[in-house]
Formats: C-alpha cells, structure tokens, sequence
C-alpha cells in the first residue's frame, strides 16, 4: 500500500502563504497535497486559487481560519498571516477538538507574554507538533557553519557578527508591515532570525541587549490612514550571552547595493568561520594557520527542488517538518515554542533598547 497522503491547510496565502504553496508543490513526490486556504482577502484567495490550479490541486477556500478547522479537510496547517494575527490563531488551532500539527511563521508571536500563553496551551496538547519558522537555520552555507561550529573545529564560541544589507520591506496586504503595533517592530518581525541564530551559534541564553536605532531612509514619505510608518530601517544591536560570548548584529534595509544579503561570522577561540548569501560561500580557518589556510568552498544542498525567497531554506523546512510529522510523535521538531519566544524576547529587548537608550535584559521583558 502507498504511503498515505499528507492533507496541508493553509491560513494566510499573502506573498509569504503562496511562497509555501509553491514550497509544498515541489515535496508533491513526499506525499504532500495542500487541499485548503483561508484568508479574509479577496485578491489573495484568487492568487492561490489561480497557483493551486496551475499545479493541479483543487482548493477549498475558506473566508477564516475558523471555518478551515471546523472543516476537518486537512492534518498540518500552516500559519502564514500577519504577525499581530499570529496569537488569536494559535490559540484557537490549540484549543481546537481535531488535532493538527502547525508550521507557523516568525515571529511566533509580537509580545513575548503572547508567545507564554501558547507555550502554555501547547503544553496541554501533546498530540499536536508546533514548530517556529526561522528557516534561515536551513540556508545550506548556514548550516554547514553550525556543522563546522558543533564539530569543534572552531573551538568554544566567543563572538557572532551578522550583516544583514538588504532592500525595505516588502509591500504586504493592507500594508500591515509598516507599524510597529501590528508587526513587533523591525528587531521582532525582521531579526528574530538572527537572534536565533546567534544563540545557535553560542550555544547560550541571552542575558542582555543594547541597539541603537531609527527610520532614516525608507517609507518617511508613505501615509496610510494618517499615519506614517515607524518601523526602524537601520540599528546596530549587541547580545551578551550568559557563557560571555557576544553577539552583533548590522541591519541596513537601504543597502540593495550589496552582493551579498547575510554575512554571518562565527568567532571561536581557536579559529573562524563566515557564510555568505546568496553566495553560498563558505570560509573558515584557524589561527594557527593563519591566512594561508583559510578554506573556502561553495555550499550546496541537492535536496533543494524550489529556491524560492529564501534560497532554498523554506523548501528544507518543509522537508524537515514534514518527516517530523511522518513519525507520528516519535520526534521532537527543530524549533520549537521556546526557540520561537527566546528570539521574539531578544527583539522586543532590542526594540526597547533603541526608545529608552539603555541595556535591557532578558528578564525584564521575560517578566
């Protein structure tokens, strides 16, 4: 007998939902079938409709998240909708009768105190699976770093620097990404990311955040219902761990004239590793070889059917999570709830780092 089918949903099919239709129709061969969204948009309802159809996968369409749960149609949701949506969602998947397992995108919530309260509902529903989706985990130089870091060949963590130089945010459904009270602020919604990342890297808790940063460049010209946006384009933020190591992140979101979008540099105290992206380069040498043995390699991963916007993370998420919810509970997921409030609780400690122009630590916006 053939493998049985997987039955994925998804709420929310905005640029980010579609990006995981397409994901999902790529791991088709897995035994993955999307069978239903829900979205309150007109427009984006006829855009996955239209996509689905390409792909041959009949949908039914739902107006709300609701009505898609009471359908009984499908076994994995997947959460792709604002972010200041994310809790109300959540708790309702939660409490939900059926039992589904759920991908939901970063940041798992805006506050931290919402992201308890679903760590808390989880925890009293052990037959469904939650993972976070901070894919930047999968980028294939990324996780190869995190290889080379867990192999000990750069010895005990003392420093991550990551850049990230990019272009403004994206336009979204009803420009929701303008605001901090709808998105978490730039540090939460954008560089939860990194947060998680660092603590990967360091294998270590944050302590305390300082940031310096404003809106210099983008979107000050923009007014919607009044209101211009205040989501910060550019900071500078320092983590310091509870192990002494620290990290750094440079975020300029007015740089399209850059050839890479992440630089990500891991020092240990005996040698030191960078990613490169989309280059997908990797370098990493140690200091006893000096300049002259530093390896650079190109990073590849031949898993990857679908690049997509995030140079084929999202697609090794999926597969990830997918084989997770194939043992039927006999696996944890890679980023859990934990994983998903610790790097919202780093960014809203940045965000109040920049208003009050001060360290913050990690127990103050935990408490």
């Amino acid at each position: 007998m053939g493998e049985k089918m997987v039955k994925y949903g998804i709420i929310g099919v905005g640029m980010m939902g579609r990006e995981h239709l397409c994901n999902l129709y790529h791991l088709r061969g897995e035994g993955v079938a999307v069978v239903c969204v829900a979205d309150p948009n007109l427009a984006s309802q006829q855009i996955s409709t239209e996509f689905a159809e390409s792909f041959g996968w009949p949908l039914k369409v739902f107006s709300g998240h609701k009505e898609l749960l009471e359908s009984g149609l499908c076994d994995v949701l997947v959460v792709s909708t604002p972010n200041m949506t994310h809790y109300e969602i959540l708790m309702d998947i939660l409490n939900h009768p059926k039992s589904h397992h759920v991908l939901v995108e970063k940041p798992l919530c805006t506050t931290v105190q919402d992201c308890r309260q679903v760590i808390e509902a989880a925890k009293k529903r052990p037959d469904m699976l939650v993972q976070v989706g901070l894919e930047y985990r999968y980028m294939p130089p990324v996780a190869k770093l995190m290889e080379i870091v867990n192999g000990g060949r750069l010895g005990n963590i003392r420093m991550v620097s990551i850049r990230e130089h990019r272009f403004p945010f994206l336009v979204k459904v009803d420009n929701w990404n303008r605001f901090n009270c709808n998105s978490g602020g730039t540090m939460v919604e954008k560089c939860c990311h990194f947060f998680d990342l660092m603590r990967l890297f360091v294998g270590a808790n944050p302590v305390r955040v300082m940031a310096s940063g404003a809106i210099d460049v983008n979107h000050k010209d923009e007014v919607y219902d009044g209101k211009v946006p205040d989501i910060i384009d550019n900071a500078y933020v320092i983590v310091e761990f509870d192990n002494g190591a620290r990290g750094m992140l440079d975020l300029c979101m007015f740089a399209e004239g850059s050839k890479n979008e992440q630089e990500i540099s891991v020092v240990g105290e005996i040698g030191k590793g960078e990613a490169f992206v989309p280059e997908n380069l990797l370098r990493y040498g140690v200091r006893v070889e000096g300049r002259e043995g530093v390896r650079t390699m190109r990073v590849e991963d031949d898993r990857i059917k679908y690049d997509g916007l995030h140079h084929g993370s999202s697609y090794l998420e999926h597969l990830n999570f997918l084989a997770t919810v194939k043992t039927q509970g006999k696996k944890t997921v890679a980023v859990d709830l934990h994983d998903g409030l610790i790097a919202v609780a780093i960014g809203v400690a940045a965000q109040l780092s920049i208003e009050l122009g001060r360290f913050v630590s990690i127990k103050e916006v935990m408490t």
